[in-house]
């Protein structure tokens, strides 16, 4: 509206000058047509006088009043003329014109009339001269005006226009600070609620629309809050349900290998020992499997602290330090002296993950490393070991839940296959991703990236 109103004021104004303009320019030929026209007049008054004087013909007297007559035409049309640029002088000229048509109607002798009838029209001559130069003052001085009139009005639009301009500005930041409140809370909220979080009720002040989708936000958090409850409840009873006839079945089993209800024979120890493997695994698959879930939801809880990289490695490598040593491993860390704003607890459950791995297809007395870069937008850090390496066929469903290589390690595992999994897990919760790498040359091994994104 300001701007609007900032461009009508301009339009008026010039609309206002273009007719002033118009009208000045009109006045000036007006006026310049009428001193031409009053100066041919004045010729054709002095030729038909000295006409009169000469021949003393009636004739002439009476065209000579004719001129006169249109000459008076002319003199009440300059004096007639808005604000009376020309003063005095057509009064002037009118009588002078006047007293030449006064002395020839006398019945003086015509040769005495000649010093006198020369003398006004010398004056009407001088008159015309005078009327032609104030005109032309009067024009420029009407011009000067105007342009001094256009360069105030400059000045003047250019103040309005910097004003509104300003005001729809400050206008404009109002508006985008009552706006940007409740899209600030909606954007919170939502982050909220992408973290698990469903504990604060959604509040949005502002427009009627924006009010409108906090109340539908609001909503959806009482109804995902329902969920995740109901998930949780499920998960607990999932895990008593499968754990207490586990628990009993590991007790049965230990009863008859410690042959608690009778001796046991050769294949009924085979049978039993089937047994107690099948239930060592299902027990480890559960416990995994809802470790899984209990990652995925742990991922989503955030937690971004200032974390040094160097540092970061060398608790992972201390927190492994027995299952190194065991193994007679050397672990290689190489990392910036930086600080990064990071999820320092689950950065490290990912990185863990994959030097368990590296430690248990490692060979004896190999080498593992732990690099970490900077890259343009976050953090890179590679785990390389010189194991047997990844299948082809492995390389696409290795981070898919229980998948586990096919590839053999150097020691027997007892893994679920679901580390690389939780490793994705995080990784994807923090905007980042894991993928596996080619190894430098020829060399073999296997090389995990995690790339994470983070602010300087």
């Amino acid at each position: 509206m300001l701007l609007s109103w900032a461009a009508v004021r301009n339009w008026l104004e010039l609309e206002r000058f273009v007719e002033q303009s118009r009208r000045g320019s009109e006045l000036a030929l007006q006026l310049s047509a009428s001193i031409r026209e009053l100066a041919e007049r004045t010729v054709d008054l002095e030729r038909s006088s000295r006409q009169f004087i000469v021949l003393n013909d009636s004739a002439l007297l009476g065209r000579f009043d004719e001129n006169v007559a249109h000459s008076l035409v002319v003199v009440e049309r300059l004096e007639s003329t808005p604000g009376r640029p020309l003063g005095e002088l057509p009064r002037v000229w009118r009588q002078a014109v006047e007293q030449l048509s006064q002395s020839l109607h006398q019945s003086t002798p015509q040769p005495e009339l000649v010093p006198e009838v020369v003398s006004v029209l010398n004056r009407l001559s001088e008159l015309n001269d005078e009327l032609g130069l104030n005109a032309r003052r009067w024009i420029d001085e009407r011009h000067a005006t105007m342009l001094v009139e256009l360069e105030q009005s400059r000045q003047h639009l250019t103040r309005l226009v910097a004003a509104a301009v300003a005001g729809a500005f400050l206008v404009a930041l109002a508006m985008s600070w009552w706006l940007a409140r409740p899209v600030g809370r909606l954007e919170r909220s939502i982050e909220r609620l992408g973290e698990s979080r469903f504990d604060e009720p959604v509040m949005v002040n502002g427009p009627d629309d924006l009010r409108r989708v906090g109340r539908r936000l609001d909503w959806l958090r009482l109804r995902l809050s329902d969920l995740e409850s109901g998930r949780e409840r499920t998960l607990r009873h999932v895990s008593h349900e499968l754990k207490t006839p586990l628990t009993a079945l590991r007790e049965g089993i230990a009863l008859l290998q410690e042959e608690v209800v009778g001796p046991l024979e050769g294949s009924q120890k085979e049978v039993v020992d089937i047994l107690q493997d099948n239930v060592i695994t299902l027990q480890r698959d559960i416990e995994s499997l809802l470790r899984l879930n209990a990652v995925s939801f742990e991922a989503r809880r955030l937690c971004y602290r200032p974390l040094a990289l160097r540092k970061l490695l060398e608790d992972v490598v201390r927190g492994r330090e027995l299952q190194i040593q065991s193994r007679h491993l050397s672990v290689h860390c190489e990392a910036p002296a930086i600080t990064r704003q990071l999820d320092g607890e689950k950065l490290q459950v990912a990185l863990d993950n994959l030097l368990s791995n590296a430690i248990d297809f490692s060979p004896e007395g190999g080498a593992i490393r732990l690099e970490a870069v900077q890259t343009d937008n976050g953090i890179s850090i590679a785990c390389i070991d010189k194991g047997p390496g990844i299948a082809a066929e492995d390389a696409e469903r290795i981070f898919e839940p229980f998948v586990q290589g096919a590839r053999p390690s150097p020691v027997p595992r007892k893994g679920s296959g679901v580390g690389l999994s939780i490793v994705r897990e995080l990784m994807t919760a923090m905007g980042g991703r894991v993928l596996l790498a080619p190894c430098s040359g020829d060399a073999a091994g296997a090389n995990f990236q995690i790339e994470v994104p983070c602010e300087r």
